[in-house]
């Protein structure tokens, strides 16, 4: 009986969960910034200091990056569920604070693959549990807006991290200046998770005892479901979440192509590392900025067609890489992709909680984000082996491809999911 009166004391909604939610969004900044840390300088590390000829075996840091965290994030959905949101915060940040020694010490490009295990585990059960939390506070009402907010200050904070270090690098030495951030990043993501955060799990079952009088959300799924049933549903039973699935997977697909290849393809070019810096910090700064106003319009607009336009968009500013043999057209091709990639990105974590019940969400963004962020580990593997076999521009014009075969994918199979506009 206490348990079930401190849940209905719970306020939902942004004004009543304000600072909460104002610390996760700065938590998930220094997410995001651990990984921006490795956007510019990593993959030149690769050719000039351990001699790596082979693209398949330079994206080998992204494949064992995206492996680990698509793993990480089912783990953290579910386990969010069992054990609660905190605990899984705090761990994920342990896993965290070794990166950045790992890379300045490295040996042997061995280190830098372990390194982004690490990493891969720290992105996915600290990223998630961020997400979680925020959509546990802010309620029904106003998802979009909460993601949009929330990959605002991840993506960001990417952005500012690969500026930094490509800075740090071009002034100074590919390592180890541009690492020495991380331990500022790790060492207070931690402690403020540890000291100031907050549970969340009362204002999911908060929410979770409104929806018992509403109607059950879109599909008519039960609230009691398995972790079997709920993976079978988030990738293929349900058309939205499966729509949502495929389009985040293909999403990262093209992010780790744009992490992993193309800084080597623009020094290939004879761009500077400077510049290289600008046109990797770019495209998560577009995104990032832009979904201050994508994920609001999501609330208003709908989920499907923003998500189709921007698998879309994503595919003619991956283009832009091809047909381009200048800074300004790749800045470009970096701006048109950051801002189809703001459409996409907070919009399908929405259209994923618009539809799973409170009940079992945790584990369906869990399982939403496993294959999203398996398109890491598939996009740097696919995209290696295709430069290896055929050349770089060949790769990237592949991924564009795909990207634009995944926004038709939405456009033929997602029904909306956004309530008012059902």
């Amino acid at each position: 009986m206490k348990t079930s009166s401190r849940v209905a004391e719970v306020t939902l909604g942004l004004r009543a969960n304000w600072q909460q939610f104002w610390l996760l969004v700065l938590i998930n900044a220094f997410v995001g910034a651990m990984v921006g840390l490795e956007r510019t300088v990593v993959p030149l590390i690769a050719e000039t200091e351990f001699g790596l000829v082979s693209k398949t075996v330079i994206l080998s840091f992204i494949i064992s990056f995206g492996v680990v965290k698509a793993l990480a994030n089912l783990f953290a959905g579910r386990f969010s569920d069992r054990l609660g949101r905190k605990p899984i915060l705090i761990f994920g940040w342990l896993m965290g604070l070794p990166v950045p020694f790992l890379i300045i010490f490295a040996p042997a490009w061995e280190w830098i693959a372990f390194a982004n295990v690490l990493l891969g585990i720290n992105q996915g059960l600290s990223w998630s549990t961020t997400v979680i939390m925020k959509i546990d506070l802010i309620g029904p009402k106003q998802r979009g807006l909460a993601m949009g907010l929330n990959e605002f200050a991840g993506y960001l904070a990417v952005s500012l991290a690969a500026f930094m270090t490509g800075y740090l690098a071009a002034n100074y030495n590919l390592r180890p200046a541009p690492f020495y951030p991380g331990f500022v990043f790790a060492g207070l993501g931690l402690l403020l998770s540890i000291f100031f955060v907050k549970e969340t799990r009362s204002h999911a079952r908060r929410e979770a005892q409104m929806k018992e009088a509403d109607e059950p959300p879109a599909g008519d799924h039960s609230q009691k479901m398995s972790f079997a049933q709920i993976l079978l549903l988030t990738s293929w039973k349900d058309r939205a979440l499966f729509s949502a699935s495929q389009a985040g997977m293909v999403n990262n697909l093209n992010d780790g192509m744009v992490w992993g290849l193309l800084p080597i393809f623009l020094a290939q070019s004879g761009l500077a590392v400077e510049k290289i810096g600008v046109i990797a910090a770019a495209y998560p700064a577009v995104w990032g900025l832009a979904q201050l106003l994508t994920g609001a319009l999501s609330d208003r607009w709908g989920r499907k067609w923003m998500i189709a336009a921007g698998m879309w968009v994503q595919a003619a500013g991956i283009g832009c890489f091809v047909i381009g043999s200048a800074f300004w057209t790749w800045l470009s091709g970096a701006v048109i992709l950051g801002l189809g990639t703001a459409l996409v990105y907070p919009t399908l974590l929405a259209a994923i909680s618009d539809v799973a019940h409170p009940h079992w969400r945790a584990t369906s963004v869990g399982v939403y984000r496993l294959w999203r962020d398996g398109g890491y580990a598939i996009g740097a593997l696919a995209s290696g082996i295709i430069a290896d076999a055929l050349g770089i521009p060949v790769a990237i014009a592949a991924v564009g491809g795909i990207t634009f075969l995944s926004g038709i994918m939405v456009a033929a199979v997602m029904y909306e999911t956004l309530p008012i506009k059902r």
